[in-house]
């Protein structure tokens, strides 16, 4: 299996970012990291190793970001409009400096975003607010509005609302996604969500699925038994769904 390693200062972000690449064609999945994880644990929990057959055969070509997550929804020091505009840097930097590389490496014409848990939320974020780039989402026990409290999970936002904040919680905004545009290039995606049963984003999960639906934009929801919110499911899922 072809592997590479990048890692450059990133001008968005002010700071050194790393990732992994692994194959060498077919369809580009932009694969976001779980929570407060990094660009290598998909590798070392096996999660590549469950993709290898598709990527060794040119079926995909996996592209591993980091995050700054730790800097951004996670980092309790700073007031929440510090937390959403870090996560905005980050969306600078997937766009402007992350894609290119994925044209530069991949001529495809075909990107997906992927994630499981917060990867999950970024991967299904950015597909729905830039539909034009993507061709596919697949977002694995995520959480779509981070100020939601499930569980054990608190809000990441501490009770904060502002435009920026609405404009990227996907269970907030698709509700009043009027743009027909947009519209149509979200409805030509294809879409999966999957997550346990007993999972506490699960009704987070049914209520997104349910507002695309709504929206005339088709998608698959998928049920798991238990939780499923451990790579122990996820390297089952991801041949699946990715």
């Amino acid at each position: 299996m072809k592997r590479e390693y990048h890692k450059w200062f990133s001008n968005s972000l002010q700071r050194d970012m790393e990732l992994l690449i692994f194959g060498h064609g077919g369809r580009a999945v932009l694969f976001f990291p779980t929570r407060m994880a990094r660009f290598y644990d998909y590798e070392n929990w096996g999660i590549i190793d469950a993709l290898k057959s598709g990527i060794e055969n040119g079926t995909f070509q996996i592209f591993c970001v980091d995050s700054v997550d730790g800097e951004s929804f996670y980092n309790d020091d700073v007031f929440p409009t510090v937390r959403i505009e870090r996560h905005l840097q980050y969306e600078k930097y997937i766009l402007e400096e992350v894609i290119p590389l994925i044209y530069l490496k991949n001529d495809s014409n075909y990107i997906e975003t992927a994630g499981c848990s917060m990867g999950a939320y970024h991967a299904i974020n950015l597909a729905m607010k830039y539909p034009k780039i993507f061709k596919k989402a697949v977002g694995i026990s995520g959480r779509y509005d981070l100020t939601d409290a499930p569980g054990n999970f608190k809000d990441l936002l501490n009770g904060f609302h502002n435009e920026k904040v609405y404009y990227n919680m996907p269970a907030q905004y698709i509700a009043n996604l009027n743009d027909s545009e947009q519209l149509d290039a979200v409805r030509q995606m294809h879409i999966i969500l999957a997550v346990g049963e007993t999972d506490p984003f699960l009704s987070n999960n049914q209520y997104l699925s349910s507002l695309l639906w709504q929206k005339g934009i088709g998608n698959e929801f998928h049920t798991w038994e238990s939780d499923a919110h451990k790579p122990y499911f996820w390297r089952k899922m991801v041949p699946l769904y990715i």
